[in-house]
C-alpha cells in the first residue's frame, strides 16, 4: 500500500474547490502540477475566495480536519469595506451571532494590507469607501462563514484569502502553484491532527 500523500496548493479567485467540471478552467484542473490520481482537496474554499488549499490522499486527515470536535485552526486575510473599530474586532473574536448559531471565539486583528498576489480580476476600487485589512482566525468553518462575521459586524468582504491551516502557511505559493509537504510539515500536521504517520 502506498504511503499517503499531502501538498499545498494556492485556490485561485473563481476556481472551484473540485477536480471535475464543465470548465476545467474553473476547477483545480488549472493547477501547475501533476498530482496523484487519488489526490483531493481536504475542506473548501468558496468559488470567490483563494488561497491555501490542502490536498492529500490521506482520508483519514479529511474526517479529522472536517470534524467540529477536532477544532483546527485557519487564519484568513480579509480586505473589508472600512475600517474595522476595536469594537466590532472585540465582537468577531468574542463570537458573532449568525442565522445559524452563535460562532466560536476567534483571533481578530487589524494588519497592514499584507504582500499578496494581485486578484485577477481585481477588487473594485471606489475611491470614497476606505478599505482595511484584518487577520480572522478560526477553529470552524461553516458555509461562507468569514463574509457573513464581518457583513454582521457592519464591515463586508472585499476580498478573502485563506493564508494559514494550523503551522501550514501560504508563504510564496503563487496562484496555481502546487508544492508537497516537506517530510517534516508532514510529520507536524498529523501529530497535530492526532493521526500517527502512515507506514
Amino acid at each position: 500500500m502506498k504511503p499517503p500523500r499531502y501538498y499545498l496548493a494556492y485556490k485561485p479567485f473563481g476556481v472551484l474547490t473540485q477536480f471535475s467540471g464543465d470548465d476545467p478552467a474553473q476547477t483545480l484542473q488549472i493547477l501547475q502540477a501533476e498530482l496523484p490520481r487519488d489526490v483531493y482537496p481536504v475542506g473548501r474554499l468558496d468559488k470567490d475566495s483563494e488561497g491555501l488549499l490542502l490536498l492529500s490522499s490521506d482520508k483519514r486527515l479529511n474526517q479529522r480536519l472536517l470534524d467540529p470536535r477536532h477544532g483546527h485552526w485557519r487564519e484568513y486575510y480579509v480586505q473589508v469595506e472600512g475600517q474595522p473599530t476595536s469594537k466590532a474586532l472585540a465582537k468577531l473574536a468574542q463570537g458573532v451571532p449568525l442565522k445559524d448559531g452563535l460562532t466560536r471565539p476567534a483571533q481578530a486583528a487589524l494588519i497592514p494590507e499584507p504582500a499578496l498576489p494581485p486578484r485577477d480580476p481585481p477588487i473594485r476600487y471606489r475611491a470614497s469607501i476606505p478599505a482595511s485589512w484584518i487577520s480572522l482566525s478560526l477553529t470552524e468553518g461553516r458555509n461562507r462563514q468569514v463574509r457573513r462575521m464581518t457583513a454582521a459586524v457592519g464591515f463586508p468582504t472585499l476580498r478573502l484569502v485563506r493564508w494559514r491551516i494550523q503551522e501550514l502557511v501560504l508563504g510564496a505559493l503563487q496562484p496555481g502553484m502546487v508544492r508537497e509537504l516537506t517530510s517534516d510539515e508532514r510529520q507536524q500536521l498529523l501529530l497535530q491532527t492526532g493521526l500517527r504517520q502512515a507506514r
